[in-house]
């Protein structure tokens, strides 16, 4: 591995270095987006019980902003649920742009990544040749031995920019779909508090109302 290392010339340390780089990235986010962490069963209908007791408290809103990015946006919107519907969907829709900004932290760097590792190759293919035609200019053509080691230079960082930038490419697009796929599913659940909401006022108001 070393000697292929060696043999790739200058340019394979920036590719090895990006192949680090997408291998930690990809992991880091694997784990982060798990949609346990992300979305936790069923934890909607546990709020929304907290509410119709009248049990839900400052601590439970502490509690649940720290539970999961869903559990942030609940809770920002709980807590302004005194301040009518438009508030509340605006304070939802709000801490929920910042909350798919943190989804997405590494993505544009993997994309980068995978976008400029088959750059990294094709300049190492130019080194190589460039390297290969001053053996050519300095020794001649009558030793094939002579154009091996800017050939070989060209072929490897060539296969190594290729291997990074595949992997790169594929863990890019899925992730980058399910971080929308976990997008769609927080606007439902959010979606589902703001409408249970509308529900028991107009419940409440009915059950206030003077009758006839």
């Amino acid at each position: 591995m070393w000697e292929i290392i060696q043999a790739g010339g200058p340019v394979m340390w920036p590719i090895i270095v990006c192949s680090i780089g997408a291998a930690a990235i990809i992991l880091e986010r694997l784990w982060t987006l798990q949609e346990k962490r992300v979305i936790p069963r069923e934890l909607t209908d546990k709020v929304w019980k907290l509410v119709e007791t009248r049990t839900l408290t400052d601590r439970h809103l502490t509690a649940l902003e720290h539970n999961s990015p869903l559990g942030r946006v609940l809770a920002v919107g709980l807590a302004t649920r005194e301040q009518g519907r438009e508030i509340m969907k605006e304070v939802i829709e709000d801490t929920g742009r910042h909350v798919v900004h943190e989804l997405e932290r590494f993505l544009n760097t993997l994309g980068t990544i995978a976008a400029i590792t088959p750059l990294l190759g094709l300049l190492g293919t130019v080194t190589g040749m460039i390297s290969a035609f001053e053996a050519i200019t300095s020794q001649g053509v009558g030793d094939a031995r002579v154009l091996s080691g800017g050939i070989g230079e060209a072929l490897i960082t060539t296969a190594a920019g290729l291997i990074v930038a595949i992997p790169a490419l594929i863990g890019y697009r899925y992730l980058r779909g399910r971080v929308d796929a976990l997008v769609i599913e927080m606007e439902k659940e959010a979606i589902k508090l703001v409408q249970a909401f509308d529900r028991f006022d107009a419940k409440t108001a009915s059950a206030a109302a003077p009758g006839p």
